[in-house]
């Protein structure tokens, strides 16, 4: 944004300060000056200015002026342009708004006998040649570069058409499936039936708030002018801009969110330089309102302000004054605040209508200390009498970071946001997905309900800069709900491709597996206690298993009887729309479910001094029968004196049977404080055959 010092001072002629220092007032106050130049003898300075997107009021001349006339406690004049009597007409303009809940407001004034010609500095204080010669900006003709004035001067774009190329009246409506409209680039756009349009009686005229339409530019030709000054949504024109490629000087603005109270104002601007030249007013000011929208822009309820509030938040200043309520009072009302006193030392904020990112006492707090200057608050911490407590789960939390650092993985935090078709296919929960009133792109439209989408992103982001081996977590939060009402969880995401690394010649170097993932989730569960841990999986035509995962290959993780997670090999059409070539390993755990459980404490034992005893059992199984189940038999004997068992050996023959395997079953007895009989020893293996035999397993022959 560039700002013209010599337009400054047009509005605030008594500013006490060189443009130097008015630069580094302003950018010690938020609103940036990156550059200065010099235009000469007369000419004042050039700023090239860096302003935030919550600022949409200071992107302009006025509103930095507004700015510079709080810092030095002057009086800016309001934006007046007076008009000529207007004549009457037979019939007010017709204006109608069919979408109103994404066009609060629209004015139109009829300009009649009014002559195209070049731009030149009409009269005092609107000197369009000169400023646009000293901004490099090009004129065209007074209409075009009447409303480019409007929105460098005040920040409210507005639009003017050839009034005798609409058809009855003008209809602020969103576009029909399939309509075409021509814009001013020359472009002929296919329209969408999301856009929102200004149209007459019979065809779309304009996207609203983003480009004018070719049909109805002005032209040398055109001698009546219909003024169009409006408030678009700016989400509304957001998206329209978005879907059509397009960024303009008027949807720049309005997708931040413009004044609704400024288009009176700036449809007076722009008429009065089209005036200048000869023409006049035909009828009074059509002004359409949506109240409800008016309520949430222009009208919003008063802000409550204390200054014990200002204090506590403020801390102490350099000046031993300090701030006081004339402090407040002053700042607030040179930013366009209307005060009334409640009682002594507090207030009913009333919010200037250009100022929408106001909304809490804490925004009036900071405007304060940012005007009255940050320097000049002391260097000191507020004073803290408390401990720092942890959160209820840290321990837990940090149980799971533990775990999975150990494994072998490296936490990565990934983006909270996510596009709506990645939270489609990655929500636990579809449907209870929460959108973003402000979205910074359709990429990152909603607030991630799953880790998912951003491991899968940052393991396609290794990979494709030749990372080959990739071992990642993240710990974060996962939101649904709707906008009302949003409910955040804990959950970890996991993700591994590649290779693991040789450990000596016991254990060459191998392609990481499903059951090495498998593992790492089995560490992480056994930090918790748990009566019942199990992983399952469903048949592909059951669609139950996440979009995201391989039919076949992949898990379910319950514990207690509830899920708290999946995991396995990412699905093949996933892969391929990442250009994941590598068989990739991901996983969720919903922490949530994990929390409620107590940590695993732990217990040590002394170690027996008495000979262990291992005895294997050969057993034959069906092939539906995994080794869980066993696990889970062994572990309900509850022998103290059965310390270990594992699996030796699985055998697969056709002599077996058809759909059998073997497995060889290693089970380890010892007793802390005696040798061990071998009456006692064949009790547990009675025992330990009965378990296994209940699980469907048979000695084997």
């Amino acid at each position: 944004m560039n700002i013209l010092t010599k337009w400054l001072r047009a509005y605030l002629p008594g500013l006490p300060v060189d443009d130097a220092q008015l630069a580094e007032d302003l950018t010690l106050r938020g609103i940036a000056v990156e550059g200065i130049y010099s235009l000469g003898d007369g000419n004042g300075s050039l700023y090239e200015m860096d302003i935030t997107t919550n600022r949409v009021d200071a992107m302009n001349h006025y509103g930095v002026a507004r700015e510079a006339a709080a810092i030095y406690g002057l009086a800016l004049p309001a934006l007046n342009f007076p008009l000529p009597q207007a004549k009457a007409a037979k019939s007010p303009f017709s204006v109608r708004i069919e979408a109103e809940d994404v066009c609060g407001r629209y004015t139109a004034r009829v300009l009649r006998g009014v002559k195209i010609a070049d731009s030149r500095d009409w009269f005092p204080g609107v000197e369009v040649s000169t400023y646009f010669g000293l901004l490099q900006q090009k004129c065209i003709s007074n209409a075009v570069d009447a409303t480019n004035y409007a929105w460098i001067a005040m920040g409210q774009p507005t639009h003017a058409f050839d009034l005798d190329k609409i058809v009855g009246g003008i209809v602020v409506r969103r576009a029909l499936k399939g309509e075409k409209l021509k814009t001013l680039d020359g472009m002929e756009r296919t329209l969408d039936p999301e856009d929102l349009v200004v149209a007459d009686h019979a065809k779309a005229l304009a996207l609203a708030g983003v480009m004018g339409g070719w049909d109805t530019m002005i032209t040398p030709a055109t001698t009546n002018v219909l003024v169009e000054a409006a408030w678009f949504d700016p989400m509304a024109v957001r998206k329209t801009a978005r879907r059509h490629g397009l960024h303009t000087d008027a949807s720049h603005r309005f997708e931040r969110g413009a004044d609704f109270n400024a288009a009176t104002v700036a449809s007076a601007l722009v008429s009065s330089i089209l005036l200048a030249n000869g023409g006049s007013i035909e009828g009074d000011l059509v002004d359409v309102r949506i109240p409800a929208i008016e309520a949430c822009t222009a009208n919003r309820k008063p802000v409550s302000l204390e200054l014990s509030e200002v204090h506590r938040i403020l801390g102490a200043t350099v000046d031993e004054e300090g701030i006081t309520a004339a402090t407040v009072e002053v700042v607030l009302k040179a930013l366009g605040c209307e005060l009334t006193k409640t009682v002594d030392a507090a207030w009913l904020v009333t919010l200037p209508s250009w100022r929408l990112d106001l909304d809490r006492d804490i925004d009036l707090i900071e405007e304060v200390a940012r005007v009255y200057g940050y320097n000049r608050f002391r260097n000191t911490l507020p004073a803290f009498g408390e401990g720092v407590h942890a959160l209820p789960w840290a321990e837990k939390e940090a149980a799971v970071r533990g775990t999975f650092m150990s494994a072998g993985f490296h936490e990565a935090i990934a983006s909270t946001f996510c596009s709506a078709a990645e939270a489609a296919l990655s929500a636990p929960q579809p449907g209870l997905v929460v959108p973003l009133g402000n979205p910074l792109s359709e990429e990152a439209g909603v607030l991630r309900p799953s880790l998912v989408p951003g491991m899968l992103g940052m393991i396609a982001g290794n990979l494709h800069r030749d990372v080959n081996d990739v071992r990642l977590f993240e710990l974060g939060t996962v939101f649904s709900g709707t906008t009302e009402k949003v409910d955040e969880r804990p959950a970890v995401a996991f993700g591994a491709v590649g290779s693991l690394p040789e450990q000596g010649a016991l254990h060459p170097a191998r392609a990481i597996d499903f059951h090495d993932v498998k593992g790492a989730v089995e560490q992480v569960l056994a930090r918790f206690q748990a009566r019942a841990v199990y992983f399952d999986r469903f048949p592909a035509e059951a669609a139950l298993t996440p979009e995201w995962l391989h039919p076949y290959r992949a898990a379910r993780v319950a514990v207690e009887g509830a899920t708290v997670g999946w995991f396995g090999q990412l699905h093949p059409r996933q892969a391929a729309a990442r250009k994941l070539k590598e068989p990739v390993l991901v996983g969720e755990l919903y922490l949530d479910r994990l929390y409620n459980l107590p940590l695993r404490k732990t217990a040590v034992r002394e170690i027996s001094r008495f000979q262990p005893v291992r005895r294997d059992f050969s057993l034959v199984l069906d092939e539906s029968i995994p080794w869980e189940t066993i696990d889970r038999a062994l572990a309900g004997l509850q022998i103290p004196e059965l310390v270990d068992w594992r699996v030796r050996e699985v055998f697969r023959d056709a002599k077996i049977g058809a759909r059998e395997y073997s497995l060889l079953l290693g089970a380890t007895f010892q007793a802390p404080d005696r040798t061990l009989r071998e009456e006692e020893l064949q009790n547990f293996q009675a025992r330990v055959v009965a378990a296994v035999g209940k699980a469907g397993a048979r000695l084997r022959a």
